[in-house]
């Protein structure tokens, strides 16, 4: 292969940074340029996002399980006609017996604007199911309702990320760029060396809050009350804008009405933020010539999160800033097709095009496009939280296909989750690694990843970009647009559907024509020109929509609505037995799930909960000691991180790990009434230390270690041994060498597997626990593999592994194994 460089985009988050790939001699480099929104910076994650695509992990073939229905057995590679074969079969046999909407979709915020629209599409042409959903559900709902009731529309920042660098003051809450976004925060940088003044309202005292000129450390799940009492005192004095509240909106006068109780001290004895900051709040943002309001996950992942966003909106609105040079309201998505992804059909009540489902001219002029009657089409459908929770029940989904979204780790209450998933009659997973989500599933289908497949993604501006082809996909994997329409075409919707990106986005153009989200003006040729498009973009002839609202808000009379939110608690409140409040978030070197950034070296990390140490010292916890937090959900383990940036009443753990130190076993289900958003942000907790075998390797601390006299001891299954294949769905074990029983009183965590093939087709190792396949490392003909396995769970006493090995029925030959483990 010749060298090739070619422009695209990171994978990761909402920002979508400028980057080049250069692929020579098999090696691929990827490095920033200077695009408008990175301008050439990039942070760890991006610097190290070439090393998923040849990722020893990858999955290069379909699995299905050994005994059809039986996910005891274990997974085995099939072919691509075998595996689709099983999903319409059961796809058939599941809405045969119970109806159309027993077969689901999931997908993510990750997916490019072509596999989101035509997984939308999938669910309402192939499948006629109303029960389709997505992860966005759970990051950007609660904003995006908010905006819709106030301003008729949803973009996340309703102007350039540019503008931020002019804003002259900066309202900042429940966002921490410093480490979800580092390469935006070079505009917070440059408007401060330009005199500007930024607040961050933050349980943490984070990098971004540490920063700025005022940190409002308020008490997690009070953001409504915060934002009441920052317009309470912006009418009281005079901040409000009297002229843009008559001109530009309604509804004033019943939020003035419901904020007049938000006196000052009131909301500081609810938000623990002085009085003083407040009044320095309103100040700031009314004196400045220019100012905006941001919020993000922190301030939206409630179950009032849609009220709270709300009254940041509502203040927003009072101090006359949407509409006006480099000022505003917006929220900062986090997923990398987060905008996107909410536009074009894949939520539960939508169309493409920003369109409701329930509106008639809507499902017209969609059906239209589609070639389907209008009266074909489902109705609107549950939101993701409650499809999950009914999974696998009578009235539920017994079929679900799951793309680019890992819920065992990202969906709130896992155990319940995990339980639900469980209950399905038929779990399929398209995904690149065997996540936690896909080792439990009936047939995992291997997908071409971001480099290896050309599409659109939005970010979170706005802005249209195109993520180019710099590789073709390995061999035996296809992209998620070929998947669709190959099981389209198996359900006799094939004439309906085409797996060409190009040709998909033409017809998303036609879809979206007339939507809010009107991408009908876009094309490739122009993004590729024009370093994106903004959308709205009703025609080719116009110039894209950089800033919204200068003259109008795209609603019936054209102006912003106020809407009425009052603060009420959080749906959990600590008590005696759960005396804390656990908040949850993002690390810089993490990403979402962890699927993707647990598995590359360079960002590897160990899962750390932040305490104050006050905090710390009530309960004997000192640095690195294994921590226990439970809540009315169950227990989690992570290693304390003592930090005095944290309030001496919430405790902080990251969502991106899976077992023992899973976040999402703790969270709260509650949901936002409007959005349907879970309560991730917020809830009651205890905190305990952990025993002296508690949590994952590496956790216990160097003092833990001493007054207990234990450390951990290596132990190897390895060797070279002949085989003879008994068939690919026939695993069995080698010798009794490969065979280990964790030791009475300690707990074992696998660390590696490396195996080499010297055979001439594809084998498969098989690591099993207790009599059940744990995981599964394909090898290939006359090849090796080296897998890290730290995502493992720790393994208790009295547990078995053995090494299996499947081959081809007759095939002979010999590998090599080396497991390594440890013993603590």
């Amino acid at each position: 292969m010749g060298t090739a460089t070619t422009p695209t985009h990171c994978p990761y988050c909402s920002l979508q940074c400028g980057i080049s790939l250069r692929v020579a001699e098999g090696t691929t480099v990827l490095e920033p340029i200077d695009f408008p929104t990175n301008r050439g910076g990039l942070c760890v994650k991006g610097w190290t996002a070439a090393k998923l695509l040849d990722h020893p992990e990858r999955l290069r073939t379909p699995l299905v399980r050994a005994v059809p229905g039986d996910r005891r057995s274990p997974l085995r590679p099939a072919g691509w006609d075998e595996a689709l074969d099983r999903v319409v079969s059961a796809v058939r046999e599941a809405q045969s017996r119970h109806g159309p909407d027993s077969v689901g979709c999931f997908g993510g915020g990750g997916l490019t604007n072509e596999k989101a629209y035509l997984l939308g599409k999938f669910a309402r042409v192939a499948l006629r199911s109303s029960a389709i959903d997505y992860n966005g559900r759970f990051c950007m709902s609660s904003a995006a309702t908010a905006a819709n009731r106030a301003f008729g529309v949803d973009r996340g920042l309703p102007f350039p990320l540019a503008d931020i660098e002019r804003a002259e003051a900066i309202l900042l809450v429940g966002s921490n760029l410093a480490d979800t976004m580092p390469p935006a925060v070079q505009y917070l940088e440059r408007g401060r060396s330009s005199g500007a003044r930024h607040i961050v309202a933050d349980p943490r005292a984070s990098a971004t809050a540490r920063a700025a000129t005022l940190h409002l450390q308020l008490t997690p799940g009070t953001d409504l009350a915060l934002a009441n009492g920052l317009l309470h005192l912006a009418i009281r004095t005079g901040a409000a804008d009297d002229a843009y509240i008559a001109e530009r909106t309604t509804g004033f006068e019943a939020v003035r009405s419901a904020v007049a109780s938000y006196w000052p001290d009131r909301v500081e004895r609810i938000t623990g933020v002085p009085v003083a900051a407040l009044r320095r709040t309103v100040a700031v943002l009314s004196e400045a010539r220019s100012a905006m309001v941001l919020t993000a996950r922190g301030a939206e992942q409630h179950s009032n999160g849609t009220d709270t966003v709300q009254g940041f909106v509502n203040l927003a609105l009072a101090l006359g800033l949407p509409g006006r040079p480099y000022s505003g309201y917006g929220t900062i998505t986090g997923q990398g097709n987060g905008q996107g992804g909410r536009e074009h059909g894949q939520k539960s009540d939508q169309l493409p095009g920003y369109r409701r489902l329930d509106d008639q001219a809507a499902r017209a002029h969609v059906a239209g496009v589609w070639g389907v009657a209008p009266r074909t089409l489902p109705p609107p459908g549950l939101s993701a939280y409650e499809m999950v929770d009914r999974l696998g029940t009578e009235a539920g989904v017994r079929a679900l296909l799951v793309l680019a979204s890992n819920i065992v780790v990202s969906a709130p209450d896992r155990d319940r989750v995990l339980a639900r998933l469980r209950a399905l009659d038929f779990l399929v997973v398209c995904d690149f690694f065997l996540s936690e989500t896909a080792v439990e599933a009936d047939v995992v289908l291997p997908t071409a990843q971001w480099a290896e497949e050309e599409g659109t993604m939005t970010n979170l501006e706005g802005r249209v970009l195109h993520r180019r082809r710099a590789l073709p996909p390995p061999r035996g994997v296809r992209t998620d647009l070929q998947i669709l329409t190959a099981l389209a075409e198996r359900l006799g919707y094939g004439a309906h559907f085409s797996s060409d990106p190009r040709t998909v986005f033409d017809e998303l153009r036609r879809a979206a024509s007339g939507g809010i989200a009107d991408y009908s003006g876009i094309t490739y040729e122009r993004i590729d020109e024009e370093q994106g498009v903004f959308w709205p973009c009703p025609a080719e002839s116009h110039p894209g929509t950089p800033r919204l609202f200068a003259d109008r808000f795209p609603t019936p009379d054209g102006r912003a609505a106020f809407v009425r939110a009052e603060y009420r608690e959080p749906a959990e409140q600590p008590d005696d037995d759960y005396p804390y409040v656990l908040t949850t978030g993002r690390l810089m070197r993490q990403y979402q799930s962890g699927s993707q950034t647990r598995r590359i070296a360079a960002l590897d990390e160990v899962p750390a909960a932040e305490i104050h140490p006050d905090l710390a010292r009530r309960h004997g916890i000192a640095e690195g000691d294994p921590v226990e937090l439970r809540t009315r959900r169950g227990a989690a383990l992570f290693q304390a991180r003592l930090t005095d940036s944290i309030r001496p009443d919430t405790v902080f753990a990251p969502f991106h790990w899976g077992g023992t130190a899973s976040a999402n076993v703790l969270t709260d289900p509650s949901l936002d009434p409007h959005s349907r958003m879970p309560a991730f942000k917020v809830c009651a907790v205890s905190v305990a230390r952990g025993g002296p075998a508690a949590g994952p390797a590496g956790m216990r601390s160097a003092t833990d270690r001493k007054e207990v006299a234990m450390h951990s001891t290596p132990r190897f299954l390895q060797g070279v041994f002949s085989f003879n294949g008994k068939g690919l769905d026939q695993p069995y074990l080698l010798d009794s060498e490969l065979r280990y029983v964790v030791p009475a009183g300690l707990t074992a965590q696998p660390l590696y597997l490396r195996a080499g093939n010297a055979a001439g087709e594809l084998v498969c190792v098989v690591l099993m626990r207790d009599g059940r396949p744990m995981r599964y490392f394909p090898v290939g003909a006359k090849a090796d593999t080296h897998v890290s396995l730290r995502v493992v769970e720790d393994l208790d006493s009295g547990t078995a592994l053995e090494l299996h090995l499947a081959a081809p029925d007759g095939l002979s030959g010999t590998v090599v194994l080396d497991f390594g483990l440890i013993e603590v």
